[in-house]
């Protein structure tokens, strides 16, 4: 008897559902059991997360905090991954989204420039910033056939030092330098208040503040569900991502159409560090010791493979991962064990990795007699 694994001619509706949420469950099981293995119970953890992340008071607010920035890095992975272009630079495009988006922010609400001209502003250079940072791996991928996996992964790297140098190693135009102590302790210009975005506050649990950002993130979400999926663009890119021979032979321009994805993935990228900077931090800043602490990116992968690419359930996603990083940082402790929401999360993305080989293909059991292969095959598995 022996195992084998066939392409699926069709691919049942109920497994797109099943197979994540199994990878969740399987996640959550395999930190079970390292929990137990470190002393630690694994029911009492587990609720110790969940009434961090979404029942103490406050609580929701954190994790909205956290999952808006993880829903933009999310989409984008989505968006270039569903062409099978692996754009790895979400983080380094939402660095350089800050940026720009800041840029916009502290010249324009400096000027006495009205909230909802400076916001737009906002939203439109954090968009091209994004893009520009993307379209080099777009280009790269397009012209000379280099493997933006690389390229853009190193750019994230780059983008961190290039924040890191407008900060703390020179005298930019985002760097605070009135003050007494401007100098001793370098920081972001605090953005004007008309470049600050609003929020909407829910009476629930305390009072729960609806980012602006989170909306756009939703708003995203359409744009891009509408676009793979109503649009000739959409077609194009899905006949792309399974064969480039046959994109290439019904006349799809595939050096137009990598870029046209690279630049919207970076586009929505960007989007989320103009969020970042005009809902949350209010300034743009850097780490002292040279390297940004690079996280958002990387969990947007989790979340998009999570969410088999859909961006509806990538908005979900981002708020069920948010709501764990949240009780992961409320909960670091002594009494906690370090380290619990980095495990699950990477348990995650494997199950959910190796859950796409059971939603493309069966196994099947194979009968043999006598070390040889029966000829007719036996039932799926």
């Amino acid at each position: 008897m022996r195992f084998t694994f066939e392409r699926r001619l069709r691919q049942p509706g109920w497994l797109s559902l099943a197979v994540p949420v199994a990878s969740v469950l399987f996640a959550f099981f395999v930190a079970g059991i390292v929990l137990l293995a470190t002393g630690h119970n694994p029911l009492s953890t587990y609720r110790q997360l969940f009434d961090a992340a979404f029942l103490q008071t406050g609580s929701l607010n954190q994790t909205l905090i956290v999952a808006t920035p993880l829903a933009f890095t999310g989409l984008a992975a989505a968006a270039a991954f569903r062409m099978k272009l692996f754009n790895i630079g979400a983080e380094g495009q939402m660095y350089i989204g800050a940026i720009t988006g800041a840029a916009a922010g502290l010249y324009l609400g400096g000027n006495g420039g009205s909230s909802a001209f400076v916001i737009a502003a906002m939203v439109v250079m954090g968009c091209l910033g994004g893009t520009a940072w993307a379209l080099i791996p777009g280009v790269l991928r397009a012209f000379c056939k280099t493997n933006e996996i690389l390229t853009s992964l190193l750019l994230n790297y780059v983008a961190g030092l290039l924040l890191t140098y407008l900060i703390f190693q020179s005298q930019s135009y985002w760097r605070e330098t009135k003050g007494f102590n401007a100098s001793v302790f370098p920081t972001g210009k605090e953005l004007p208040p008309s470049a600050v975005w609003p929020g909407w506050t829910i009476h629930v649990q305390g009072g729960i503040t609806l980012p602006l950002g989170a909306g756009f993130a939703v708003a995203a979400a359409v744009v891009l569900w509408v676009l793979y999926k109503r649009t000739r663009f959409g077609f194009e890119a899905q006949v792309l991502g399974d064969s480039d021979r046959a994109a290439r032979y019904s006349g799809v321009r595939v050096r137009r159409k990598i870029l046209a994805v690279m630049a919207l993935s970076g586009a929505i990228a960007g989007l989320g560090g103009a969020s970042q900077v005009g809902d949350f931090a209010h300034s743009v800043d850097g780490d002292p010791n040279g390297l940004q602490k690079l996280g958002y990116g990387y969990t947007g992968i989790v979340i998009a493979a999570l969410a088999r690419y859909n961006p509806y359930a990538v908005v979900l996603v981002a708020f069920l991962m948010g709501g764990l990083e949240n009780a992961g940082n409320t909960l670091q402790g002594a009494n906690f064990p370090a380290g619990l929401v980095g495990v699950i999360q990477g348990i995650i993305l494997f199950s959910a990795l190796g859950g796409e080989v059971l939603i493309r293909h069966r196994v099947r059991i194979v009968r043999t007699k006598r070390g040889v292969a029966a000829t007719e095959p036996g039932p799926a598995a």
